[in-house]
């Protein structure tokens, strides 16, 4: 698998987990709304989707 594909599957992977956590009782809210946007932000453009490689 390439980097790029690694790393968007990872944080999709921790951005999915993240999401079922919300959704338990008890979950900390506070913590997924502090986490979250960092996680959506440093997503990688999904490969194959640069201008570059245009």
């Amino acid at each position: 698998m390439c980097p790029d594909c690694e790393d968007l599957a990872r944080t999709v992977l921790l951005l999915g987990q993240l999401a079922l956590y919300a959704d338990t009782a008890g979950a900390d809210l506070d913590f997924v709304d502090a986490v979250s946007p960092s996680l959506a932000v440093s997503l990688p453009e999904p490969p194959g989707t640069s201008t570059e490689e245009s």
